[in-house]
């Protein structure tokens, strides 16, 4: 049975939408193929909009809601025609989240699926994290069923986006959880001084780590608490935004490069991983990877740039194309919800 599917992802991050063309088999196990990925960046219009969307009025974010819909269905519309695509069996989309707040039984991912079927004509899997949120879940995260079936040879896998998240085998059942904010935090700090991101960690190592700041952020609530447990905007805005103020940028920079490095030795160390597999944005900042790397015994592997850079991408294909087939697509070993089940909105 092979089945082709495109992915949608656009992360905290902001960098632009992620859409990964893959194919998909299932024999004995399932193995998959990534044909054509490409990154679209936000214009800064998009940029802005997305930004500034969890301040929205109810009925302007019903509106960006359809907005962004239709705008991420002409993306995929234009993709499928530049490289002449055919036969595709479904879109899934992640959408964009604006609201994360499991505890209050709600999550929010906007970009109507149904209007992506209107652009495109194609079937759509959409809306994958509320039915989990509803089951008493954290609904993410919901990459470790992509983990379990498609990178089974890893010990661990370790996501480096706008949080960092990271799942493995423990005592039989595939885990998951998020560890700590990562690129949500460096680039905004990095943006203060005119650039986009902190390319290889440059600045963080030009700047001085704060002992005093780097006590305080190790010692925040959700680190001391057991998964499942996930991170939203909201946490950052409470605890992490106001304490980095307080120092020079480059110094936060630095400070919170070695919180997160410090943060995910805990708990590989905590784990005995073996060996992991780091993708996302995050991959690229060396400075980060080697204080990773100076801080545990695990083997570090970083893939190709196609899994790198269209891994959370392919696996919401993957889950799409699961929904379809009606088979299990969230784990509740991950995210903490009543059983496993089958998630996503088809239109």
């Amino acid at each position: 049975m092979k089945s082709l599917a495109i992915g949608l992802m656009s992360g905290t991050s902001l960098d632009g939408l992620d859409i990964c063309l893959a194919e998909f088999e299932k024999q004995n196990k399932w193995t998959f193929q990534i044909l054509k990925a490409e990154t679209i960046p936000y214009s800064e219009d998009w940029e802005n909009k997305l930004r500034n969307s969890i301040h929205l009025s109810a009925e302007d974010l019903l509106e960006l809601n359809s907005e962004y819909g239709f705008y991420l269905g002409r993306q995929v519309k234009e993709f499928i025609h530049k490289h002449q695509l055919e036969n595709i069996s479904l879109i899934a989309s992640h959408g964009h989240t604006i609201f994360h707040q499991p505890k209050r039984k709600f999550t929010l991912q906007i970009g109507d699926g149904r209007a992506i079927k209107l652009e495109t004509g194609l079937p759509v899997i959409y809306d994958f994290r509320s039915q989990d949120v509803l089951m008493k879940g954290n609904g993410a995260p919901l990459v470790p069923i992509g983990d379990e079936l498609l990178f089974s040879e890893y010990n661990a896998c370790l996501n480096l986006g706008g949080f960092s998240n990271i799942s493995l085998q423990s005592e039989g059942k595939r885990i998951a959880f998020d560890i700590a904010p990562v690129n949500i935090i460096l680039n905004h700090l990095a943006q203060q001084i005119n650039k986009s991101f902190d390319e290889n960690g440059e600045l963080a190592q030009k700047g001085t780590v704060n002992e005093a700041l780097l006590n305080d952020l190790n010692a925040l609530d959700f680190y001391q608490h057991s998964h499942p447990k996930s991170l939203g905007i909201e946490w950052c805005h409470e605890h992490i935004f106001p304490a980095l103020k307080k120092i020079e940028i480059l110094d936060a920079l630095a400070t919170f490069t070695e919180h997160t490095a410090q943060q995910i030795a805990n708990v590989i160390n905590k784990n005995n991983i073996k060996n992991i597999l780091i993708t996302g944005g995050g991959a690229y900042n060396s400075f980060l990877i080697e204080k990773i790397k100076s801080k545990t015994q695990t083997e570090v592997i970083i893939p190709k740039k196609e899994i790198i850079d269209y891994k959370e991408a392919l696996i919401f294909a993957f889950m799409g194309v699961l929904k379809i087939n009606n088979e299990v697509n969230v784990l509740s070993s991950a995210t903490g919800s009543l059983y496993d089940h089958c998630s996503g909105v088809i239109a």
